[in-house]
């Protein structure tokens, strides 16, 4: 029984552990007549350890919506979200 209920908290935490979100703040242009944005985006788990996966998915988000990134500030997890709310304005979690 007690093996179980290990491994029952062990499953729980990784599954826990595996559905963390994560989240990146850019920079981004749109051109004729240039434009500048700050914004927040969540990230897909495979981007989240890897900024080159992060940059690109972010950049794809974006030129679907003719904006260009231009920088990747940091990724980080939700304790960094509400710091950031205001500064991105309707850029936050938009794309």
């Amino acid at each position: 029984m007690m093996k179980r209920t290990a491994l029952t908290l062990l499953l729980v935490a990784m599954a826990s552990t595996a559905q963390a979100a994560c989240y990146a703040d850019y920079k981004a242009k749109r051109d004729n007549p240039l434009k500048l944005h700050y914004g927040v985006i969540e990230l897909s788990d495979d981007a989240c350890d890897n900024r080159k996966a992060a940059r690109r998915q972010i950049s794809d988000r974006l030129e679907a919506n003719g904006w260009s990134l231009l920088k990747v500030q940091s990724i980080f997890d939700a304790t960094g979200l509400e710091e950031r709310k205001e500064s991105a304005g309707k850029f936050f979690l938009r794309y």
